[in-house]
């Protein structure tokens, strides 16, 4: 293959970006994003309520444990729900400020700024980065880089312990690792989900968000001209020109001097002065490079700035618009019915499977009788002792059930016999209503509808 097919199209040979370390209000408001979601992350697995892991979701057992909350299978609607909610959420936000959510929550940006971090404490700012990748091996670069990757897979590692310490109860986890006695599944994961963190963050860094997210790809379908970007001005900035500083601006130059640090602080290694790219992942790097630059210069902030292609072209930008209030007023309704379902949310589940091998039967003393039987699903964290009741039908009896003891997480399956008099019923097939009701927890109730079938009436 020719040289220039190796350097271009999508053969280009990917070259290492350097960012320059950078300070300003987007960067400050960057860590405090980075520092909050990884102290989430790193903390939730540690924290208790009730005696109980705070965030615990436990396959085996088949039960997840959410802020003091018991969820199972059968509560799989919640979760279809949170994932539309999350969905809304960020069309919501990319149509209101872009990709914020890339340039400062996306998984990928968080643990990539810290590996960036770690990099730049051990190797230096990026002129001295640069330095020591041209420079031969020597024991100086060997300890610097064998440092680096030391710490980049310590990292990792524990980055790993924790995911797994959402699924397996985080104590029993450490416990049975520093013991040696870890089983290989879970050290399995540990692994791989660290080294998968180890090379997302350490080596592909920006390639995950060119060549890999499809949020990428389709992200620009939300925008509009009222949408928030990171811009630059060009109708200020250009012609750019190199210029010292307390220079006298020159009358056929702009504001833009050429500095390119604009360029050397992105992490995706774009120049925003060619226009909004896909590229860009809104982190606004180049917003407090370029106002450094201008403070220095003596000229106004702003020459690049999180702004709307209205506001660039003179025009008015409109916050309150269609798209706006359609993906407000459904996050609205859909999280308040959320809300409302979880709590009034009743931890017990009640199956009722009638009998289809007979119709009825004739019990010997001029009353017919129906089999059915109670499926119990206690979903609590505490054992119940339940109480059984019938109504529909007058003089509706119940036989074969009394109290009925149930676990948390277990299924009783109860056969019971319900006894009426085929003079009180005024039709063929009648509904009756089962109540089951915890007697420690009257809150703690059922109530199902069944079909009570007789002789011809």
């Amino acid at each position: 293959m020719s040289s220039t097919n190796q350097n271009s199209g999508f053969y280009k040979q990917h070259q290492k970006i350097y960012p320059r370390q950078t300070t300003g209000f987007f960067t400050n408001l960057r860590k405090f994003s980075v520092w909050g979601l990884l102290g989430l992350f790193y903390l939730l697995p540690w924290l208790k309520w009730n005696n109980q892991q705070l965030v615990l979701f436990d396959l085996p057992a088949r039960k997840f444990h959410l802020f003091g909350m018991t969820f199972w299978p059968q509560d799989f609607f919640y979760l279809a729900v949170i994932l539309i909610l999350a969905a809304l959420l960020l069309f919501f936000v990319t149509a209101l400020a872009g990709r914020v959510w890339c340039g400062y929550a996306c998984p990928q940006t968080v643990w990539s700024e810290v590996f960036i971090w770690i990099e730049q404490w051990v190797e230096g700012d990026r002129p001295q980065q640069i330095k020591l990748d041209n420079a031969p091996w020597n024991r100086v670069k060997i300890g610097k880089k064998a440092i680096k990757h030391v710490l980049w897979l310590f990292f990792s590692l524990w980055t790993g312990f924790t995911f797994v310490g959402f699924f397996v109860p985080v104590e029993t986890l450490w416990f049975e690792l520093s013991s040696g006695i870890i089983g290989g599944w879970m050290l399995f994961w540990i692994l791989f989900y660290g080294l998968a963190t180890y090379g997302n963050a350490g080596f592909l860094r920006e390639q995950i968000c060119l060549y890999m997210c499809p949020y990428a790809r389709f992200q620009s379908a939300m925008f509009d001209k009222d949408t928030l970007i990171v811009s630059y001005d060009e109708a200020r900035g250009e012609p750019r020109g190199s210029r010292k500083r307390g220079e006298e601006k020159p009358g056929d130059k702009g504001d833009c001097v050429d500095c390119t640090l604009c360029v050397q602080v992105c992490p995706t290694g774009i120049d925003i002065r060619n226009g909004l790219q896909y590229e860009c992942i809104g982190c606004a790097a180049c917003i407090d490079a370029c106002d450094n630059i201008m403070d220095k210069m003596g000229y106004s902030r702003g020459l690049v700035r999180y702004t709307t292609e209205h506001a660039l072209q003179g025009g008015t930008t409109h916050i309150l618009r269609g798209r706006t209030f359609i993906y407000a007023g459904l996050l609205l309704v859909i999280t308040s019915a959320l809300m409302y379902s979880v709590l009034q949310r009743v931890p017990l589940e009640l199956d009722i499977i009638r009998d289809r091998n007979a119709l009825f039967r004739d019990s010997g003393d001029g009353n017919i009788e129906n089999i059915y039987t109670l499926k119990i699903m206690n979903m609590d964290e505490k054992e119940h002792l339940y109480t059984v009741s019938i109504a529909g039908i007058e003089g509706i009896q119940l036989q074969g059930v009394d109290n009925l003891h149930v676990g948390s997480g277990k299924v009783a399956e109860v056969p019971i016999k319900v006894i009426v008099n085929p003079d009180r019923m005024t039709e063929r097939s009648q509904e009756v209503m089962f109540h089951i009701e915890a007697k420690d927890d009257p809150s703690v109730a059922q109530t199902q509808k069944a079909r009570f079938l007789g002789p011809n009436q």
